[in-house]
């Protein structure tokens, strides 16, 4: 005897559940003369006749309702592990490498890390904060997270924040003492808290207005490394710091800083989540990207379009 097909079974149970060729046909999406066909050779694999056949109605023969009787669990329990095999399938498993700044990779776990965690318990997210500009491929990561303006060309790129500002602060001991800068030129004049950056090399301010961009190294004593040490040292009365401006967002709420130059500080690209769009993406971290879309949030070929 040849072993009937999968298809073929539960085509004999949809026939005799409807009762008609047409409408199963209709059904599967085969033409009644096919589907006809197939039980015929059913039968003869089995050697039993499993369907009475008339010019009005189709119904099963005492042989076919024993089959039907025994098949229905056997076809339910086979449906029910194949979408369990599925949904273990789905459930997403393995490392999810991620570079960024420190910035970027405590706003990743403000904002999309929780949900992420919580709808994918068996994914490991390993974040690294990195002040160096880093090859991501080069040093194993899956993907990196940046400002715009220093996300590498030729990447698919998805933004992460809104748009952000630097800001210039200093506290109102300071600006009593000193006065307020009206321009940039009048830093010169000024203490400045400058920040030297992972590269070695120390961070040239970077202002713009009505287009047109300005860039400055501040005269200051004061070197620092890190931007909430640079706060820090503003509330201290030690200079003015040039930041994003959500390192000093509570400082500026309790009036303990003050911005100066906020004509000269525009809003800049935010974070971006990039990696290259030439390799295959594994499935962790398309879950990600998919919940950073689900943000309102974009996909771009670059991020400097």
């Amino acid at each position: 005897m040849k072993p009937p097909t999968l298809a073929d079974l539960k085509a004999f149970q949809l026939v005799a559940a409807r009762r008609s060729f047409a409408r199963a046909a209709g059904e599967m999406g085969v033409s009644r003369s096919a589907l006809s066909h197939a039980m015929r050779a059913l039968e003869n694999d089995l050697g039993v006749r499993l369907l009475h056949r008339t010019t009005r109605s189709v119904s099963p023969t005492q042989a076919g309702e024993h089959l039907l009787t025994r098949l229905g669990p056997l076809l339910s329990d086979l449906d029910r592990v194949l979408d369990e095999v599925a949904r273990d399938d789905m459930a997403l498993r393995g490392t999810l490498r991620i570079n960024g700044s420190e910035g970027a990779i405590r706003h990743l776990l403000r904002t999309v890390v929780p949900r992420y965690v919580a709808m994918y318990p068996d994914m490991e997210l390993d974040l690294v904060a990195d002040g160096r500009l880093v090859d991501v491929v080069a040093e194993g990561f899956d993907a990196g997270v940046r400002l715009g303006e220093a996300v590498p060309k030729d990447v698919i790129a998805v933004r992460v924040s809104d748009d952000l500002r630097f800001v210039a602060v200093a506290s109102p001991r300071y600006l009593r003492r000193h006065g307020r800068p009206a321009v940039p030129e009048d830093l010169h004049a000024h203490r400045c808290i400058r920040q030297r950056l992972p590269s070695g090399s120390r961070y040239r301010w970077e202002f713009a207005r009505h287009g047109q961009p300005y860039a400055i190294d501040p005269p200051g004593a004061l070197t620092l490394d890190n931007s909430r040490l640079m706060v820090e040292a503003a509330l201290d009365g030690l200079g003015i710091a040039y930041v994003p401006e959500s390192y000093a967002r509570e400082a500026l709420a309790r009036r303990r800083l003050v911005t100066v130059l906020d004509d000269w500080c525009p809003a800049i690209p935010g974070l971006f989540l990039y990696f290259p769009g030439n390799r295959h993406v594994p499935a962790g971290l398309q879950a990600l990207v998919k919940l950073l879309r689900e943000r309102d949030t974009t996909v771009r070929p670059t991020a400097h379009s």
